[in-house]
């Protein structure tokens, strides 16, 4: 099966790595440690809690402004 993932740099320095598929989110020093421990904690759920996965994420970036 193939999910997205979607990195962001976390505050105290390394990744969160998170799956919208399945909600998982974990985190790493590097991308590489964030994606192996998100692929990890996805087979996990998805052993728990079986998906019939019809469709990838759809990811996109939008503009507030400034006094939002």
């Amino acid at each position: 099966m193939e999910f997205s993932a979607i990195f962001t740099p976390a505050p105290e320095g390394g990744y969160v790595a998170f799956n919208p598929e399945t909600g998982t989110t974990t985190q790493g020093e590097t991308v590489e440690e964030a994606l192996k421990n998100l692929q990890e904690a996805t087979e996990l759920y998805i052993e728990e809690f079986p998906l019939s996965v019809t469709g990838r994420a759809l990811l996109t970036t939008f503009q507030v402004s400034a006094h939002a």
